[in-house]
């Protein structure tokens, strides 16, 4: 396990590579034998990256990623809205595991996005608390129509970027990290149909990588 990727530039070689298997229908499925289990029980986690992603059942991170047990940290919330807890649950990622790398994983046609543009196109806000993720999800719906953005796949792409800058500004624990290279946070958005991962965002500690 001490043979993890160690910079944001070869953890996103890492998803990238694996998304590409996965792409091409020749996954490995890395790391999901008994031993890798038994290893990870006994000394504990050290993913290589964390995926911040929406909750939606088609958008698997370790799925998508070719990725096994031990290898990623992952958050996920309809959205990928952000409230304390998730930003506590990254900061233990980014802080105490000491992930170097950060993606939030936005995709197409995303029922989040599409509520909040509904809600605006008819003035009628969901009830429950399916009103509390339009409501943060709204943000980056009207920068996106500051624009002239006002497709869903557009939006889309507009939150993730919102929320991976989002991420760095509301933690002064991943700031720090992302301020000293030990650490990137990205944007990147993910399509159904073909399964393909592409960035959206290249801090520059990722240059050699893309």
């Amino acid at each position: 396990m001490d043979d993890r990727p160690l910079t944001p530039a070869d953890a996103w070689a890492a998803l990238a590579a694996g998304n590409r298997r996965f792409v091409e229908g020749r996954r490995e499925h890395p790391h999901a034998d008994a031993d890798r289990r038994g290893r990870l029980a006994a000394a504990g986690q050290r993913p290589f990256a964390l995926v911040f992603g929406c909750s939606d059942s088609r958008v698997a991170a370790e799925l998508i990623f070719d990725r096994g047990l031990g290898d990623l940290f992952v958050v996920r919330t309809a959205g990928h809205v952000v409230d304390t807890g998730v930003l506590g649950s990254l900061e233990f990622g980014v802080a105490v595991l000491e992930v170097p790398l950060v993606v939030v994983l936005g995709h197409d046609a995303c029922g989040a996005v599409k509520a909040t543009l509904e809600a605006h196109a008819g003035g009628h806000v969901p009830g429950g608390f399916v009103r509390h993720v339009v409501e943060l999800v709204t943000p980056s719906v009207l920068a996106a129509r500051r624009q002239g953005i006002e497709d869903v796949d557009g939006v889309v792409a507009e939150h993730a970027l919102a929320t991976a800058a989002l991420l760095v500004e509301r933690s002064a624990a991943i700031a720090e990290r992302v301020a000293d290279g030990r650490c990137a946070v990205v944007a990147a958005g993910y399509k159904l149909a073909d399964g393909d991962v592409h960035l959206l965002s290249t801090p520059g500690g990722l240059a050699a990588a893309v």
